[in-house]
């Protein structure tokens, strides 16, 4: 493949010229470079399943030609091909599908290696959605360059219309001490930089564990215990909850007491895509029956 990669260098260090004076579209990414396109991107190469189900949001799913690894919403996006995962990417096949976009993520893709891509003339843009409104921005963003704008707009101040009524619904809401459990072994959470915890937020909930310095931290069982949630959350299937019924061990702590132990819809909150929205919705629920249940 060698010789593959070779020709595209040729062929695009030719081009790089023409395409950096393009007055196409143009937006600035999540590391703050100015993307701009000599005309709406036509093949999109998509480098994680948030951005994969991002493009597919703004409608630009028809253009994207390749995914990465774990790219199963929606269904449409498992039949493509893959290129890698956030570990190692095949810049060789990417090069060989002649993309004018290629959506990265800041949190899981490698800077060193997509520089090789940007050094070809190949557009690399990159996400990285902190906050509610950068998911709506994305799709925005994302359908601008792809030629979409106005479908992108309408879906973006949709996601943004039902997640201020979620937040004026829940406003006054008794608030609920939640611990959030995102793995097992280690123990591990979020802090209330990481979207679940403010969705929590916005549900009338409060992390125990919010002020954390790490966005992803581990923690103890002793933690958890000392902190005493009123909720016990985590997102899987049915097949999940051993990680929730583990709990009962401690039949002191507040969540155990009250029959706390919730398990949410996996993918819904994991993921900083439109579907945010509906997990948010779902989220909010639980804690209207945790309360209840105090």
């Amino acid at each position: 493949m060698r010789h593959l990669w070779l020709a595209a260098l040729c062929v695009l260090s030719l081009l790089a010229p023409s395409l950096a004076q393009a007055q196409g579209p143009c937006v600035r990414d999540a590391l703050n470079q100015k993307v701009c396109l000599a005309e709406p991107a036509q093949r999109i190469v998509s480098l994680s399943p948030g951005a994969t189900e991002l493009l597919f949001s703004a409608g630009a799913g028809e253009k994207v030609v390749a995914v990465s690894a774990w790219s199963d919403y929606p269904p449409e996006a498992e039949n493509l091909p893959q290129v890698g995962d956030s570990n190692r990417l095949d810049l060789e096949a990417i090069v060989s599908l002649a993309p004018d976009l290629v959506v990265a993520w800041v949190d899981g893709n490698s800077r060193s290696q997509l520089e090789r891509l940007s050094d070809l003339g190949i557009h690399v843009f990159w996400l990285a959605p902190r906050t509610f409104d950068d998911i709506a921005a994305a799709v925005s963003d994302l359908a601008l360059l792809t030629g979409l704008p106005d479908l992108g707009n309408e879906r973006a101040e949709a996601f943004r219309a039902d997640m201020a009524a979620l937040e004026s619904q829940y406003a006054d809401a008794r608030p609920v001490k939640v611990f959030y459990q995102i793995w097992d072994q280690p123990l591990m959470t979020v802090n209330r930089e990481e979207l679940i915890s403010k969705a929590i937020s916005l549900c009338g909930g409060v992390n125990v564990f919010g002020e954390l310095p790490r966005l992803v931290p581990r923690i103890s069982r002793e933690a958890v215990l000392e902190a005493n949630p009123e909720a016990i959350i985590t997102a899987g299937s049915s097949d999940d909850r051993q990680w929730l019924e583990a709990w009962r061990e401690f039949p002191g702590l507040a969540a155990v007491a009250a029959g706390n132990l919730f398990l949410e819809p996996p993918d819904l909150l994991a993921r900083p895509t439109l579907r945010m929205a509906e997990g948010a919705m779902h989220l909010c629920q639980t804690l209207e029956q945790a309360r209840a249940n105090l």
